[in-house]
C-alpha cells in the first residue's frame, strides 16, 4: 500500500483548501501523487501550491500540448483516483457520461477494477436535491465510493449535510481502497429466487430480482477474486468476469450446491440466495377432483380453485459447512418485514445458531425505498453491527473487505 500512484482531481469548491492538506498527508505517507484540476478549481486554488506539496505538473487542459493521451497514460498510471472535493456539478456530469473536460475523460476511461473515490463537498440543499440524489445513486451502482459528505457548517454560512470530510478521514479510506487480499480467493455465491411449480406454468415464488448477489459477485470479482455465482434463471446476471451457473426450484439449488461444494474448494460461501420455504407436496383439485402428487405437468384448468398442500423445505445454509472438506468463511442472510428490533434481532440469532454463520446480512423489507434500495446491516454471531450499509452497492464493497480479511485467519 505505502508507495502507491494516486491521482487526485480538484474541482471547483472553496473545500479545495481541505484537499491540499489531503494530499499533503497522502504525499507524507509514502505515496506518489499527481493532481488534475478542473478549470473551476484553479478559481480556488493554484497551480504552484499543488505543484509544490507533489512535485508534479498540475494538469487541467485535455488539449495541452503532449496531453492529448493523459486521459488513458494517467488512469493506468494510478493504483486509485480520489476525487476530492467533489462538487454537485462534477458528480452529475459523470453520472451522464460527459468527458468534455480532463475530469470526464479520466473517468470514462478508468479501469474500473481499481477503486475510484469521491469526497463531496457542496452546499446541503445540492447535496440532496433529486439530481444529485439520482447521480449518486448511479455513480454508486458503477462502484465508485463515497467518503462522505458530512454534516456540519458549509462555507456559504448553512448547516446540513454537504461538508466534506476531513483530510485524516478520507486519507484512511483512501488507503482502505487501496488494500487488497494477499492472495487470489475463490468465492461462490448464490443469488435469486427459486420457483417451486404448481403444474405446467405456473411457479410458487418471490420477488428476489438477484440483484444484490450479482452485485456482491461483481465487486469480488473486479477485485481480482475468483467467483462462482450461482442464480436463478430469471435474476441479475453480474457485471464482471464471473462463472455463473444457474437453477430454478429449491432441488436444483440444493443439488449444484452440493455438488459444487463436493468438488470445489472455496474461501468463502455468500448464500444470497432467496431459498422457498415450501415445495409443492400435492394439488388436490376442486370439486372432489383427483389429487396429484407434486405438480401436474400440464396446466391445471382455469376457473377451479385448486388446494396447494405444502412441504417444508430444509434450511440449505444449515448444512453447507457439511458439505465442503475444507474450511470457509459463511455469510447468511436474513430478511425480516415491518419486525422491530427485538424479534428482528431474534431472528438473526437463531440464523447464526443454526447455521454457524461468519456473518449474517439483516435488512428489512419495510425500509425499502422507492428507488428499491434499501439499508441492511453486517452483523457478527455476538450481535454486534460490523457494518451499517445505507444500499447494496455498500454492501457489496463491506462484504469484499469482510471477506478478503476473514479468510486470512483461515487456515487452508
Amino acid at each position: 500500500m505505502s508507495g502507491s500512484n494516486l491521482l487526485v482531481i480538484f474541482t471547483g469548491s472553496i473545500a479545495a483548501y481541505k484537499a491540499c492538506d489531503v494530499v499533503s498527508r497522502l504525499v507524507q505517507r509514502g505515496h506518489k501523487v499527481r493532481c488534475v484540476a478542473t478549470p473551476s478549481a484553479l478559481h480556488f486554488i493554484g497551480p504552484a501550491t499543488l505543484e509544490g506539496l507533489t512535485g508534479s505538473l498540475v494538469l487541467s487542459d485535455t488539449f495541452a500540448s503532449g496531453a492529448a493521451l493523459d486521459h488513458i497514460a494517467l488512469t493506468r498510471w494510478a493504483d486509485a483516483v480520489l476525487v476530492c472535493p467533489a462538487t454537485a456539478n462534477t458528480l452529475n456530469r459523470f453520472a451522464a457520461g460527459l468527458a468534455d473536460d480532463l475530469a470526464g475523460a479520466l473517468f470514462l476511461a478508468h479501469d474500473r477494477a481499481k477503486p475510484w473515490l469521491a469526497a463531496p463537498a457542496m452546499n446541503p440543499a445540492m447535496w440532496s436535491h433529486p439530481a444529485t440524489v439520482a447521480a449518486v445513486e448511479k455513480l454508486r451502482g458503477w462502484g465508485l465510493r463515497f467518503i462522505g459528505p458530512v454534516s456540519g457548517p458549509t462555507a456559504c454560512g448553512e448547516t446540513g449535510e454537504g461538508r466534506m470530510a476531513e483530510p485524516a478521514t478520507i486519507v484512511t479510506a483512501v488507503e482502505a481502497a487501496l488494500v487488497r487480499s494477499e492472495r487470489k480467493l475463490r468465492v461462490l455465491v448464490t443469488a435469486g429466487g427459486t420457483a417451486e411449480p404448481i403444474d405446467g406454468v405456473r411457479v410458487l415464488t418471490n420477488t428476489s430480482t438477484g440483484a444484490t448477489g450479482a452485485m456482491i459477485a461483481t465487486r469480488l470479482a473486479r477485485a481480482g477474486h475468483e467467483v462462482v455465482l450461482l442464480r436463478a434463471q430469471n435474476a441479475l446476471a453480474a457485471d464482471g468476469p464471473c462463472r455463473e451457473e444457474t437453477f430454478v426450484t429449491f432441488a436444483q439449488l440444493d443439488a449444484a450446491l452440493r455438488r459444487l461444494l463436493a468438488e470445489e474448494s472455496f474461501d468463502a460461501v455468500i448464500h444470497a440466495a432467496a431459498v422457498s420455504d415450501y415445495s409443492i407436496d400435492m394439488v388436490v383439485m376442486a370439486e372432489g377432483g383427483p389429487a396429484a402428487s407434486g405438480a401436474p405437468a400440464g396446466k391445471i384448468a382455469s376457473g377451479g380453485a385448486p388446494l396447494l398442500r405444502l412441504r417444508p423445505n430444509p434450511r440449505l445454509v444449515d448444512g453447507l459447512r457439511g458439505l465442503s472438506g475444507t474450511p470457509f468463511t459463511l455469510v447468511a442472510f436474513k430478511l425480516t418485514h415491518g419486525a422491530e428490533a427485538g424479534p428482528a434481532g431474534e431472528a438473526v440469532r437463531r440464523l447464526f445458531d443454526h447455521s454457524g454463520a461468519d456473518f449474517v446480512v439483516h435488512n428489512d423489507l419495510s425500509a425499502r425505498r422507492a428507488d428499491g434500495t434499501f439499508p441492511a446491516d453486517i452483523l457478527r454471531p455476538d450481535g454486534t453491527v460490523a457494518v451499517h450499509c445505507v444500499d447494496r452497492t455498500t454492501l457489496a464493497t463491506e462484504l469484499v473487505g469482510l471477506i478478503e480479511r476473514s479468510t486470512s485467519t483461515i487456515n487452508r
